[in-house]
């Protein structure tokens, strides 16, 4: 899942910014300190060509990403390249102003500027070209990815990334699970020396700006220091910790009684391609394998959809209905004429769910190849979290047109889906009765095989990104470093031997597309503090996991307030709007898990724990 907004934009022509010409001449006069007025001048310019920018970037990477081509590649990859000229001329720009006691808005604004854009561009000409078009080729070659096994139950089929999912969650035999997963890793290698070269010159612009590396940039994004973020990160994995190893020690133990001790080891590390997803960051797809009272308790809306032909612009109906419930407005009428709700039959496209704000105001779109079943009507109401998200702020100015910090963006429309509850369901007509709370944990469980199993994920490829940018891994190490941390953190394990002629990284869209991914950690963190908030809003007092605030307008009020704001003040003061907390807090995702905790605890009486 992924918000689209390049971070900046511009055409072809040069805005010139009287007073704000660089360096005096041999003869000239020396320059004056620059005015707060002189300040306030250029921001506003600034965010006028920014915003052009972002409009004709955002197009052209639509085609690309819905219609991809060698033509579209090289558009998408033109516009890419306006837009980190854009971005490096002003951030170099705004340096002048550095220093100056500006008001909060101004300064603020100012930081947002160089902090606009992932892979900052070096100044020199040539290499701005190359940077957008690696990262527009690097994407392309994503999109494009397929395997084609050769035996086994897919034989004679090709799979991109939807039907790669929906082979790995259907699948149970390890022999054709090993298959498809190294399979889907064949793609990536290629990508390598290209994104080996994307860093270099990512590195070389972020340094340009005044900061140690791309990674540096990236955590000076929340409003404080890379140190502090890193550190708050620490803070927030320890505060969960203890409930994923609960969950880690008990899945494997189930994996064991399945598979076997040598397929499994009891007591390392669960081998990636037996969790039922390509990347072995959401564990929904094993929920069958598990004993868990309570398994039959309404969970599964695959066959419910099917039997009632739900199709996929009724899936994303479904989604609008819950939002304007809360007393939002309807989508715009050209997100239904403009959005990709499946996936074309005469071309490649990136499936890989996406919101979209294409001009900063009512254009947006949903892209989604959408699959009639559970996770896919889940993910709708996600990503149009994003979609309203993006909507209510359209009126603040360019700069301050984003959610709070990127957790924010992530974690409305988790925590929308939270709301997806048996009351809800059955609200809407996809549940004849609410199940008794004796089908909770199975609920609980299910859950947490998507969330809880996520969160040392959400850490990894970051924590990958920000030693390759730091210089701390080398090329010649990628995917050594890549399988040492997912051990570290995850417990996860190749489950063949790996070398460094593979590159799996590669093989996850957020790597080859450069979108930082700590934001998905966060969204985790985040959507149960916001879920608690919201639910304590309303004066609810019972088992979070049964909370919906479906149909109250109270709730969507107080949600409003804060989608509003954008980024226009520190993400403390969004969070405060929307829980009364001005401190990311992780004890609502252990109060939500409380009683499936429990129970794994006394699941794992004897078992061993950690890797």
């Amino acid at each position: 899942m992924r918000l689209q907004r390049i971070a900046v934009l511009v055409p072809a022509f040069t805005i010139v910014f009287g007073s704000f010409a660089s360096g005096a001449g041999k003869n000239q006069t020396p320059q004056r300190p620059p005015t707060i007025q002189e300040a306030e001048r250029f921001v506003e310019q600034a965010e006028a060509r920014l915003n052009k920018l972002a409009i004709k970037s955002s197009r052209a990477d639509w085609v690309q990403a819905t219609y991809i081509t060698n033509d579209t590649e090289a558009l998408a990859a033109s516009a890419r390249e306006d837009v980190l000229a854009a971005v490096t001329d002003l951030a170099n720009q705004a340096k002048r102003f550095e220093g100056m006691n500006l008001p909060p808005t101004l300064a603020r604004k100012l930081k947002l500027l160089k902090l606009s854009v992932s892979a900052p561009a070096p100044k020199d000409p040539k290499e701005r070209a190359e940077l957008a078009e690696l990262g527009t080729w690097l994407e392309g070659t994503y999109g494009k990815g397929k395997y084609c096994p050769q035996s086994g139950p897919y034989a004679g089929k090709c799979l991109g990334q939807s039907e790669m999912e929906e082979a790995m969650a259907t699948t149970k035999d390890p022999a054709a699970l090993l298959d498809l997963w190294e399979g889907w890793r064949k793609f990536s290698p290629p990508m390598r020396p290209k994104y080996a070269r994307f860093v270099e010159l990512a590195n070389k612009g972020a340094r340009e700006m005044g900061f140690a590396d791309a990674g540096a940039l990236w955590r000076s994004n929340y409003d404080m220091t890379p140190q502090e973020y890193s550190a708050e990160l620490e803070r927030l994995w320890q505060q969960v910790r203890p409930l994923y190893l609960s969950l880690h020690t008990y899945v494997r133990s189930q994996l064991v009684k399945k598979y076997g001790p040598q397929a499994v080891p009891p007591n390392g590390p669960i081998p990636a391609h037996l969790l039922g997803n390509i990347w072995a960051q959401d564990w929904t797809n094993i929920f069958d394998l598990l004993d868990v009272p309570g398994k039959s308790g309404g969970v599964d809306l695959t066959p419910i959809l099917q039997e009632k032909k739900i199709d996929d612009l009724e899936m994303v109906r479904y989604g609008e209905r819950f939002f304007t419930s809360l007393g939002f407005d309807p989508l715009p009428e050209t997100f239904w004429t403009r959005s990709l709700f499946v996936k074309p039959r005469d071309r490649d496209v990136v499936c890989h769910a996406s919101a979209w704000d294409i001009d900063n105001q009512e254009d947006v779109r949903l892209k989604m190849c959408i699959q009639i079943r559970d996770e896919d009507f889940r993910t709708v109401h996600h990503e149009l979290g994003h979609n309203f998200y993006q909507l209510a702020y359209r009126h603040q100015p360019y700069l301050f047109e984003d959610s709070a910090n990127d957790g924010f963006h992530e974690a409305v429309g988790d925590t929308i889906a939270l709301s997806i509850t048996p009351e809800y369901l059955q609200k809407v007509g996809l549940l004849e009765h609410v199940p008794s709370a004796e089908g909770d944990l199975g609920l609980l469980m299910h859950r947490a095989l998507e969330k809880v199993a996520f969160l040392p994920f959400g850490l990894v490829i970051d924590q990958w990104r920000w030693r390759i940018f730091s210089g701390e891994v080398k090329p010649a190490d990628y995917n050594g470093a890549w399988w040492e941390l997912r051990t570290k953190y995850q417990g996860v394990a190749a489950p063949v031997a790996r070398t460094e002629s593979d590159f799996d990284p590669g093989a996850k869209f957020h790597v080859p597309a450069n979108v930082p991914y700590t934001r998905y950690f966060l969204a985790e963190i985040l959507q149960f503090q916001f879920h608690r908030g919201l639910c304590r809003s309303i004066g609810y007092t019972g088992p979070l996991d049964r909370c919906s605030i479906y149909g109250n307008k109270e709730a969507g009020a107080r949600l409003k307030k804060m989608l509003e704001m954008g980024k226009s003040r520190p993400w403390p003061e969004a969070l405060y709007a929307l829980t009364g907390e001005r401190q990311m807090d992780a004890t609502a995702m252990l109060d939500y898990f409380a009683p499936l905790k429990k129970w794994l605890d006394e699941q794992n009486k004897g078992k061993p724990v950690g890797w």
